[in-house]
């Protein structure tokens, strides 16, 4: 899985290539240990910077979305609306989605924070942002992200955006997380993804209880998001 395998000079250890290149040297020697006092700034510096904010709503959703689209617009809105009764408002800092609900705080007057991913193709932060902080490794923002807010909201996007959905739900379903309100924005986009995990997770095979499907709702009125969010968001 992991490539060819040899042996180095001080052992007769069958090694996977992919190990020796990436961590250790030709000899077996760690060279990059030093990753690890990295990591572990990274998650230092992030969760000391969350702790600057109490009440917050974290966004998701697609990178793609330009200014005159549906979703970004929703996504302005709403973010603006929840900054006014005193969220700080959380993104991954970059464009789309993410700068819509950047953009809809800071015109607002409230907090706009962004936890940036440094890409080979840089990702540069969107200017809407009043705090923000860079990652280099993808896990510790995303732990970061997990763990930043008490409500979570996901615009349509792409694995990105499912990949964090599923996580956070993970955590939340086996209790790693507090139940918090987690809103799916745009049935249209939504709702077939709901039909699969009812359909084919949940009656199929059985793989989820039935209870699991009330750890995010479906929505799409604003009025009626803020309203989930504010009644379920912890105390």
């Amino acid at each position: 899985m992991f490539g060819k395998e040899f042996r180095t000079k001080k052992s007769k250890k069958v090694m996977h290539k992919r190990i020796v290149t990436d961590l250790l040297d030709t000899n077996g020697d760690a060279v990059e240990s030093w990753r690890v006092f990295r990591i572990m700034s990274e998650f230092v510096t992030g969760f000391e910077l969350l702790r600057k904010y109490g009440l917050a709503a974290t966004i998701f959703g697609s990178a793609r979305f330009q200014p005159g689209d549906k979703y970004y617009k929703e996504a302005e809105e709403l973010s603006a609306r929840l900054s006014k009764k005193g969220f700080a408002i959380i993104t991954g800092g970059g464009p789309g989605i993410m700068e819509a609900g950047n953009r809809g705080a800071m015109e607002a007057g409230g907090p706009s924070v962004g936890l940036n991913i440094e890409l080979p193709r840089e990702q540069v932060i969107n200017p809407y942002v009043t705090d923000s902080l860079s990652f280099y490794y993808f896990f510790s923002r995303k732990t970061t992200m997990s763990f930043a807010a008490g409500a979570y909201i996901f615009f349509p996007g792409g694995f990105g955006t499912l990949d964090e959905f599923f996580e956070i739900i993970t955590l939340i379903q086996t209790k790693k997380l507090k139940k918090i309100p987690i809103v799916l924005v745009g049935s249209d986009f939504w709702i077939p993804l709901q039909e699969f995990i009812k359909n084919v997770l949940l009656q199929r095979h059985g793989s989820i209880d039935k209870k699991d499907l009330d750890l995010y709702a479906i929505l799409d009125d604003q009025d009626s998001i803020i309203s989930y969010i504010t009644k379920g968001v912890p105390k």
